[in-house]
């Protein structure tokens, strides 16, 4: 982690280590069935994102919807 936010920081633009740190994404191995995967392509396809772009949506609006539901 420390590797990515100095070159983050590289490059002219300096930033603060939160805002590199907030750059800085992690890479999980994930595994989803054949079906799963092409309903996930399909919708991606259809908001304009990449398969990976749109997983990451998703599980933001889901992490986003529980902070929510734990505040009520």
């Amino acid at each position: 982690m420390e590797k990515t936010i100095k070159q983050l920081r590289k490059g002219g633009r300096q930033m603060s280590d939160e805002k590199a740190k907030e750059k800085a994404k992690k890479q999980i191995p994930l595994r989803v069935s054949a079906s799963l995967y092409a309903e996930i392509a399909q919708w991606a396809e259809d908001d304009f994102r990449s398969i990976n772009g749109q997983i990451e949506f998703l599980l933001t609006e889901c992490v986003k919807y529980r902070k929510k539901k734990d505040k009520e």
